[in-house]
């Protein structure tokens, strides 16, 4: 009875073996995939880059591939903090994953089939203040076989002009947002400067108001001598000094007009309205 319990036991330590090589052999693993995946560098600081990736990463969309001929897009992903269809990463940078379950012989795969899961991988490593490293990987692992298959690039490529345009995007609201504080920095600067002027002028006309009496006083001396007023009941217009030249307006009584001419008989006058033409001396009397 030992020696067949020796037996059973040895046995069953084969099994185990054997079951464990089997499990070891169809698990999917990176390096045995062809390809090393998509490395690309931008012009961009980790933290826009980051933002542009973590958009990408949520956006639910496996770009690069799809199922069916009629339907270009696989959507339906979801992020994920780790997948066992890649090994555990152990370098540099931040790694974020994208996961899409249920997915049918998705194109751009080599020798995909069945039923399975398409998983991205991105690793981001900041290179210097302005440029950022991101790493792509894609993998589709059936189901039922476990068989892993690497993505021809397209998969990869296509993530990354996505988190390209993105990042772009972003890049040019941050210029954008950089111009428009330029412009009211301008705008400010243009402000304080009209704030000194105007300063300036109520400095200058603080010290002449002492003399504004007597401008005033000057003004009214000069209108009265350059002015006069259309008696009632009113006076004609004419084009010429003469009685019988030709007829420009009728002038109401009160009108003030402004001398340009003066002769014994008739005065150039210009009426408020910017008419020209001559008015009789008599008709007119200085302004009150």
């Amino acid at each position: 009875m030992a020696e067949r319990g020796r037996k059973y036991s040895v046995l069953a330590v084969a099994l185990c073996l054997c079951f464990a090589a089997q499990q070891a052999r169809s698990a999917p693993k990176e390096r045995d995939l062809p390809g090393a995946g998509l490395v690309t560098e931008f012009s961009a600081s980790y933290q826009d880059a980051l933002q542009a990736l973590q958009e990408i990463v949520q956006d639910q969309t496996i770009h690069g591939t799809y199922m069916f001929d009629r339907e270009k897009t696989l959507t339906g992903a979801a992020t994920a903090e780790s997948t066992p269809l890649f090994e555990r990463w152990s370098g540099a940078g931040k790694v974020f994953y994208k996961v899409r379950t249920e997915a049918i012989a998705p194109r751009h795969f080599r020798e995909s089939a069945d039923l399975g899961t398409i998983a991205v991988r991105y690793v981001l490593t900041s290179v210097s203040p302005e440029r950022t490293r991101l790493r792509i990987d894609a993998i589709f692992v059936e189901k039922a076989r476990r068989m892993a298959h690497a993505s021809d690039g397209t998969v990869e490529s296509s993530e990354c002009q996505a988190v390209q345009e993105r990042l772009q995007a972003i890049q040019l609201a941050e210029q954008e947002a950089e111009d428009a504080l330029r412009h009211r920095e301008s705008i400010a600067l243009a402000q304080q400067s009209l704030l000194r002027q105007r300063e300036d002028e109520s400095t200058r006309l603080a010290a002449a108001q002492s003399s504004l009496q007597d401008l005033e006083h000057r003004v009214d001396t000069l209108r009265h001598e350059l002015e006069r007023r259309v008696k009632p009941p009113g006076a004609t217009l004419k084009a010429a000094p003469f009685r019988s030249a030709a007829k420009l307006a009728d002038l109401p009584a009160y009108t003030d007009v402004v001398i340009a001419i003066v002769t014994p008989h008739w005065l150039g006058v210009e009426t408020p309205q910017g008419q020209h033409g001559w008015l009789p001396v008599e008709q007119l009397e200085s302004l009150p």
